[in-house]
């Protein structure tokens, strides 16, 4: 699969998840959630953060925008991410949705390199990109450059071997059951070393 196939692919999957309706978030409200989730006092989650206890109070009370190191520090003392500070409430969201894909039954992608069966194509708005697929290519050759996009992969091998090539690490041979997990912006390839071609689940995150 070139990488132009496989941005191309997860970018339709990052749009389809876009949404337009959801609020901005309160920083200083979804503060004060997260400290009172850990039934924190307001002094006891500032030292957690290593920050003033005004400074916290200013930042709850929407009467100071924090730095990016502030940021960094509350977030680590809250035991969250940055990111999550500007996150709704996982349960906010929870809606239930469920999506089956009976076996053969997912949307076939198809490229010179890689032949892919997404799997839960019907939700729209997902987090994650997962799909089955068979490698067919069987040298680094058939490949137009490395692989590149946002976010994290995670692959795990169903049928046959596969060798994983990434920018910054020796290549790896990976056997029926073997699994990696990936900065998805570093350069990467698969490639079959099965006579048959090799089947592989990749899970490609899509935040």
């Amino acid at each position: 699969m070139t990488a132009e196939n496989t941005i191309s692919l997860i970018r339709i999957a990052r749009e389809n998840g876009a949404s337009d309706d959801v609020p901005p978030i309160d920083l200083g409200q979804r503060v004060r959630e997260i400290r009172k989730a850990h039934n924190w006092t307001l002094a006891q989650a500032a030292k957690q953060a290593g920050l003033a206890r005004s400074t916290l109070s200013k930042i709850e009370n929407g009467q100071m925008s924090p730095t990016y190191d502030a940021l960094k520090k509350l977030a680590t003392g809250l035991e969250i991410t940055v990111p999550q500070l500007f996150t709704p409430p996982a349960a906010e969201r929870i809606n239930g949705r469920m999506a089956i894909t009976k076996t053969g039954s997912g949307t076939a992608k198809a490229t010179t390199t890689y032949e892919h069966e997404l799997l839960g194509d019907s939700l729209l708005k997902k987090q994650m990109l997962p799909y089955r697929a068979r490698i067919r290519a069987r040298s680094m050759d058939e490949f137009d450059g490395w692989v590149r996009h946002d976010g994290e992969e995670f692959l795990y091998v169903l049928t046959g071997v596969v060798r994983l090539f990434t920018e910054f690490y020796e290549p790896v041979e990976l056997r029926r059951g073997d699994s990696a997990y990936y900065d998805a912006t570093m350069g990467h390839n698969v490639i079959s070393l099965s006579a048959e071609d090799a089947t592989i689940l990749w899970v490609t995150s899509l935040l």
